[in-house]
């Protein structure tokens, strides 16, 4: 696989949650280090995602915002 993001995070899915359109998506990258993606039903059906499979989170962002309290 090549593509142009450098923000590829390797995991496991650990759960699929579909809705009437889009599925809700958990990536573990690490024990107790996980991200949620929304994605739709077709690309979930497409990619053959389901828990336990090894996929990327691959994250394209032109801008990343910090807050603190």
């Amino acid at each position: 696989m090549k593509i142009s993001a450098r923000n590829t995070l390797p995991g496991t899915v650990r759960k699929v949650e579909q809705g009437a359109v889009n599925a809700e998506v958990t990536i573990e990258l690490a024990p107790g280090l996980s991200i949620v993606s929304i994605i739709t039903l077709d690309a979930v059906r497409s990619l053959k995602l389901k828990a336990g499979d090894r996929a990327y989170a691959v994250i394209k962002a032109s801008s990343v915002m910090v807050g603190t309290d």
